[in-house]
């Protein structure tokens, strides 16, 4: 059960949270700092920066705070590699699981700030605990007078007013800390967290994204997305059908047969979402994704992410995988420039680097036959190049386009699931079919 703590509303009282954090980062500096005088140490400032004191104080009150404080973190930690110190990536990954829980009393403010001081009269019981809590709200177990059993999602209060000052105190407090170096650029990706926590934060356009997914997946027996009680939900609750099942990651246990049929559903599901649909459910946490063995079912969770790609986009994702998988490395240079990885005035090393890279990342699509996710050392390959960029200065300012990185999210949440469940499959076949445009894309994107 996630600890409970309840949710400063006031913009003074969030900017004051983070001040009481910039104070606790400058003591503890002192401290360490002193300590390592005592021992003869001439300490530099990332070093004093860096103590798992720092950092942990860090993480510990973005997750009290909750809201677009927590998920900047959340994006820090997954999408600039290694441009962060691992020191700071490693504690601010915490916060892709934990988060606190609003108290029984403030969860009831809420319920009656959206449905009156009667509200308990829609429910023949309402859960009070919650089934999780995360970044901009937390679910809890209800049933209806009618018996049925619905999930409740519950915004925190404020947080939907708190964003941009959110974001900005946070950029600030970073950046003042020197806890991101100061040659990164990360007002893009900012700027594009806000624009996504608005989104988030908007129960009524998660909504309308779970019946999306729905349309496209009428008539699979292979997905089920909750169905939307609409009497029930606005733009800080929404009410849904409950979907029962296992965590995905436990299909583990599964025979491997089994096994490896879900982990194909999971990635041709990723496939039609990035390049058939162009729409893309981006949150990689494990939860959003059951598995149901009396039905045979992979249950679909929290559309709140969910991002539009247009179709000039998806077309040179799509020339940049056909690239990595069939093309020379001027070919992968060349659609790594139209979609943000490379600019045409890179210099010859940082290009080849990057054409590298993509190499790497492709590497399930290229390789013949079966890809064993369970004994590969893909992930720390990857990061050896990272390293390499970080040594020479060149990761600065490099980030690609937010977008992109949202994608990355998508896609390395999937690697990390299909590595957990030991998967074994056909991925350059799978690939194959994807790299040239279908009459089925052209019937489904952007329906």
């Amino acid at each position: 059960m996630a600890a409970e703590r309840r949710v400063t509303t006031s913009r003074l009282g969030r900017l004051g949270q983070l001040g009481r954090l910039a104070g606790g980062i400058a003591g503890g500096m002192l401290a360490e700092g002193a300590r390592q005088v005592v021992q003869g140490k001439r300490p530099s400032t990332g070093s004093l920066l860096l103590t798992p004191g720092n950092a942990n104080r860090l993480a510990g009150r973005l997750s009290e705070m909750r809201g677009a404080a927590m998920k900047v973190g959340q994006l820090l930690s997954m999408d600039s590699g290694e441009v962060l110190p691992r020191e700071l990536t490693d504690v601010l990954a915490r916060l892709r699981e934990d988060a606190h829980a609003m108290p029984l009393g403030q969860v009831n403010e809420v319920l009656k700030q959206a449905w009156g001081t009667d509200w308990q009269q829609h429910f023949a019981h309402f859960s009070f605990t919650p089934l999780a809590a995360a970044s901009i709200g937390q679910v809890h177990d209800a049933r209806l007078k009618d018996g049925s059993r619905v999930a409740v999602k519950l915004q925190y209060p404020g947080i939907r007013q708190s964003i941009d000052s959110d974001v900005d105190n946070v950029a600030s407090l970073l950046r003042l800390s020197r806890l991101v170096p100061d040659e990164l650029d990360v007002d893009p990706l900012l700027d594009e967290a806000k624009r996504q926590l608005h989104a988030e934060a908007d129960y009524a356009e998660e909504a309308h994204a779970l019946q999306r997914f729905r349309d496209r997946l009428t008539g699979n027996r292979r997905f089920v997305v909750p169905d939307v009680i609409t009497s029930l939900s606005n733009r800080d609750v929404l009410t849904m059908s409950f979907l029962v099942g296992r965590p995905i990651e436990t299909a583990v246990e599964l025979p491997r047969e089994l096994r490896n049929r879900i982990a194909r559903d999971l990635t041709m599901l990723a496939f039609d979402e990035v390049f058939e649909w162009g729409l893309v459910q981006t949150d990689p946490n494990f939860a959003n994704y059951l598995y149901d063995g009396n039905s045979d079912r992979i249950g679909l969770l929290d559309f709140g992410a969910t991002r539009e790609y247009p179709r000039q986009t998806v077309d040179a994702l799509r020339a940049l995988l056909g690239s990595c998988i069939n093309g020379s490395d001027d070919d992968i240079a060349a659609a790594a420039v139209d979609v943000g990885y490379l600019a045409p005035a890179d210099g010859d090393w940082y290009r080849a680097t990057v054409v590298d890279l993509l190499r790497t990342a492709t590497e399930p699509a290229r390789v013949g036959g079966d890809y064993r996710f369970g004994s590969t050392e893909l992930v720390q390959r990857m990061g050896d190049i990272l390293v390499s960029l970080r040594l020479r200065g060149e990761v600065a300012g490099r980030l690609p386009p937010p977008g992109i990185l949202f994608l990355h999210r998508k896609l390395s949440g999937l690697y990390l699931l299909l590595s957990r469940l030991q998967a074994v499959l056909p991925v350059r076949q799978m690939a194959d079919a994807i790299v040239a445009p279908t009459q089925a894309a052209e019937r489904q994107f952007g329906g």
